[in-house]
């Protein structure tokens, strides 16, 4: 697929390329259902205060969460080929069929959205690893955008951007959370672009951080929300994050060779 747009104008959520669970076979496609939906031309993410928990007993903080991602596969039961494991030792509890929906190599991938977080919630999109290699080691991350709730005032907040190389040791670690003077609550765009040399990330257009030598084996896009209940603060168990996504763009084509 060399370009590709979804501006969430549908119905439904298009199942060809996006998965409405969070890393299942971790656990489940019934426990990890999202929390989601599509009007006004956006896509919804939220955790209501009735959502389960993620793993229970096994994930460390407990964490809720709701996200979409554009691809998906597991070994069998009791095996340990699964996508993002946790911990050392994590097992697959539910088989997960293959599933490609929107895997880029290279080019860019931005998204158009908004949050609205409380100190004991996130949101991020981010680009990992497919893992279907046979040493396992395509596992690395490009982080897009993270926003911890805590770090956000309104004014500014820290963004979350950078290379995360998990277990892949071709990979340097280089991810950094620059305080940034926007509000994270309205609309901007986030994106990266990238090939084999650099990955540039960028927030409304502004190159903000340069990394070298980023992953381009098959990527798949996540995009999720998450509440952390242990990080609460008192009085805030009925809120609910949300993250409100207006578009996804993407290219095989990095802008940044021209643009930056």
């Amino acid at each position: 697929m060399s370009d590709f747009r979804d501006d969430f104008d549908g119905p439904e959520l298009d199942r060809a390329v996006w998965l409405p669970h969070y890393l299942p076979a971790w656990s489940s496609r019934a426990d990890t259902a999202a929390g989601l939906r599509l009007a006004d031309s956006c896509l919804t993410l939220d955790v209501p205060v009735d959502h389960p928990l993620w793993c229970p007993g096994d994930h460390v903080p407990p964490i809720r969460v709701s996200g979409i991602q554009s691809g998906s596969f597991s070994g069998p039961v009791g095996s340990a080929h699964g996508q993002q494991p946790f911990r050392e030792g994590q097992l697959v509890r539910e088989e997960q069929p293959r599933f490609e929906g929107w895997l880029p190599r290279s080019g860019r991938v931005e998204v158009r959205c908004r949050m609205e977080l409380s100190p004991r919630s996130m949101a991020a999109l981010w680009l990992s690893g497919f893992e279907d290699d046979r040493d396992r080691q395509q596992c690395g991350e490009l982080c897009v955008v993270e926003v911890f709730g805590r770090s956000a005032d309104g004014a500014s907040a820290e963004v979350g951007l950078g290379v995360k190389p998990f277990r892949d040791p071709r990979l340097t670690d280089d991810f950094a959370a620059p305080r940034l003077p926007i509000d994270v609550a309205q609309f901007h765009d986030y994106a990266v672009d990238w090939d084999a040399d650099e990955a540039v990330f960028s927030v409304d257009g502004e190159p903000v951080r340069r990394c070298p030598r980023p992953p381009t084996y098959p990527l798949q896009v996540m995009l999720a929300v998450f509440d952390f209940p242990e990080w609460s603060v008192g009085g805030d168990d009925d809120l609910v994050p949300e993250l409100v996504v207006d578009r996804i763009i993407g290219s095989d084509r990095p802008r940044f060779g021209r643009r930056y």
